[in-house]
């Protein structure tokens, strides 16, 4: 009998990217009672072809189900996020956790240091992490870092974590040269913004948001920071789907076209990291973005996360004023400097 057939079976391919629970019989049947046996799993639809489902569980197992033994279906809520304090992280290894969930095409350690290299994508995944010591006198750390970065035709960007990097060397790049991008680190409990999303406007709330562990192209389409250059575009791929479990959000466009909204997850124990929340212009003012963090917070609690951090330019009023109303503080701030 078709799947379609089934008054149990009440989701499709449509409903790739919802959370859903599925059942499916197993092969042998019980073999204490020669009943059918059944096998539930609950989690994200990441994928539905001719052959076969796919959800990913909360505990990022991934359940393949043969159509033919699909024999329950149907979305769900999105995981009740429960209330938990914010992990007690500090700005130093909060600021290591941010370099796991944007890692950069080639890292290379320096003492305490991290080299970062990405063709070019992002100062963030392009820059000297100066946390700690070096392992070498700092004129000579520096020397060692312009050499590995000329090696690789990139500037030597610095990244100056406040409080966390040497003193001396903000002071000593401080006299060299303007700071560049200044930084806030923000920080939330998780529960909160996971319920954000539950009464936005019609078609906006966190139910319209679809999950995906790719970013495929409709996603990529309305990131702006992909480039045209091959070796660009392709180092952004490999830092965006870099990191311990990430996830990437989207709200489609009715009418096929680039997505409305889109935003990008990394969860890494305790926390999860929020970023590339965009939103088409004409789409904007109708909670697309609150959207999207709520359903990716979401997914985050059902991993067992408990905090949310990101990252925004000192300058971008617009999204400092959207977070501010999402319960995000400031926990310390970076910038760069670019040796010369």
């Amino acid at each position: 009998m078709p799947i379609g057939a089934r008054p149990e079976v009440r989701i499709d391919r449509s409903d790739v990217g919802r959370r859903v629970s599925v059942r499916q019989v197993e092969p042998a049947p019980d073999p204490a009672t020669g009943r059918p046996s059944f096998r539930d799993a609950i989690g994200v639809l990441t994928s539905w072809d001719d052959h076969e489902l796919t959800v990913v569980t909360r505990d990022r197992c991934e359940v393949r189900i043969p159509l033919e033994r699909l024999v329950a279906g149907k979305a769900v809520p999105l995981f009740p996020a429960r209330n938990t304090p914010l992990p007690a992280t500090g700005p130093v290894e909060l600021q290591r956790i941010a370099a796991r969930g944007w890692p950069a095409v080639e890292q290379q350690p320096l003492g305490e240091w991290l080299l970062r290299a990405s063709a070019g994508f992002t100062r963030r995944a392009n820059s000297v992490q100066t946390l700690g010591d070096p392992g070498l006198p700092l004129p000579q750390a520096l020397v060692r870092a312009r050499q590995w970065y000329g090696e690789r035709g990139l500037p030597t960007w610095v990244e100056l974590v406040t409080p966390g990097s040497p003193a001396e060397l903000t002071a000593e790049l401080d006299r060299l040269g303007a700071r560049f991008a200044p930084t806030l680190v923000r920080t939330a409990p998780l529960a909160p913004l996971a319920r954000a999303g539950r009464g936005a406007g019609a078609g906006a709330g966190a139910g319209a948001v679809r999950l995906s562990r790719v970013a495929g192209p409709g996603w990529l389409s309305a990131y702006q920071r992909v480039e045209a250059d091959p070796a660009l575009t392709e180092a952004a791929r490999q830092v965006l789907h870099g990191g311990p479990s990430v996830w990437f959000a989207t709200v489609p466009d009715p009418h096929g076209g680039v997505p409305s909204a889109i935003g990008r997850c990394v969860i890494d124990g305790p926390w999860a990291c929020f970023g590339a929340v965009e939103v088409r212009p004409d789409a904007r003012r109708r909670g697309l973005a609150t959207a999207v963090m709520a359903a990716l917070a979401a997914r985050a609690a059902e991993e067992g996360a408990q905090g949310a951090y990101l990252q925004v330019e000192a300058e971008n009023s617009g999204a400092i004023t959207l977070y501010d109303g999402l319960g995000f503080t400031t926990s310390h701030t970076y910038h760069y400097a670019r040796l010369p």
